[in-house]
């Protein structure tokens, strides 16, 4: 019974309006009682403040600032060689395997949309459609920055407007297409393996979407679907090295990647599993590594 009412509460909770609250919140300058807050946070939900770069509270002037605290330079090793693609972020895997035409796998029972996914947009849809996804969840004691599991330069951005539920494993297994309906942020690169899709999932009370290319796109993106498309081959490209930050939550939430048919092989991955940032995430796929040009080769 209580874990029905958890669920079926946040259709009617006001989510926008309470999301956006908690960001001001977290933005304020609030001295002792900011201090309090993260000295609460950190008990209660446990998490480990000897990795940080800065393990004391007291350095931390907003909440926001605890919450996508840095850690130190070599606290997330980046495994493995150019065939070895790593984990983003801090998580737990939701869900990974193989996007049947346009399904992708959410829990028992409910599949939902690649094309809903990744903004409605068909055209884009086609390029993953019988390949590969992974979805993690950063619960709240995770580090909240989303780095690059493959070298990669960036093609597209898609802000796509939608609610704020929850993304834990309890809503994930109880609302239907979940992630197709949060907001999110699509950001679409080149890279080693093929079109990468990093999909930043919005969820209640996360008060921010940022982007190290375009800073803070929700909010206030809007209320519809919008695309940003990016030179490749220009001084101003966006080229993210395996291993670089590409974006953050303020406030926890979950990231789906999606990759083209025949590019990776996982890693033993299983549901639940719990991520590092840096560790071995997938290799790249003896179709893939045909793909890649012989530098050593002349031009035809």
């Amino acid at each position: 019974m209580l874990d029905w009412l958890k669920v079926n509460l946040q259709y009617l909770l006001p989510k926008h309006l309470i999301s956006r609250l908690i960001g001001k919140l977290a933005a304020a300058r609030a001295g002792k009682v900011t201090t309090w807050l993260i000295k609460l946070f950190i008990k209660h939900y446990r998490v480990d403040m000897h990795e940080a770069l800065y393990s004391k509270p007291e350095h931390y002037k907003t909440f926001n600032e605890f919450f996508t605290r840095p850690l130190q330079p070599d606290a997330r090793p980046i495994e493995g060689d150019e065939k070895t693609l790593v984990h983003p972020v801090d998580g737990a895997v939701s869900q990974f395997g193989d996007i049947l035409d346009d399904s992708i796998f959410q829990a028992k029972g409910h599949n939902y949309s690649l094309t809903s996914l990744l903004g409605g947009k068909p055209e884009v849809a086609q390029l993953f459609k019988g390949g590969k996804f992974a979805t993690v969840y950063l619960a709240p004691r995770d580090y909240h920055r989303i780095h690059m599991p493959v070298d990669g330069t960036l093609t597209d951005m898609i802000y796509v407007p939608g609610e704020l539920f929850s993304v834990n494993p309890l809503t994930a297994s109880n609302i239907p297409g979940l992630f197709a309906r949060n907001e999110r942020v699509v950001a679409l690169f080149d890279t080693p393996v093929g079109k990468m899709a990093m999909v930043l999932v919005g969820a209640t009370i996360v008060a921010s979407i940022e982007t190290i290319w375009a800073g803070t796109i929700s909010p206030p993106a809007g209320k519809n679907v919008q695309h940003w498309q990016y030179d490749t081959d220009t001084e101003s490209s966006v080229h993210i090295k395996k291993g670089e930050e590409l974006g953050r939550f303020k406030l926890g939430s979950t990231i789906v990647a999606c990759f083209e048919p025949n590019a990776i092989e996982f890693a033993d991955l299983t549901a639940g599993q719990v991520t590092r940032l840096g560790e071995r995430f997938a290799e790249r796929s003896d179709v893939a590594e045909q793909r890649i040009p012989n530098q050593d080769q002349d031009p035809v």
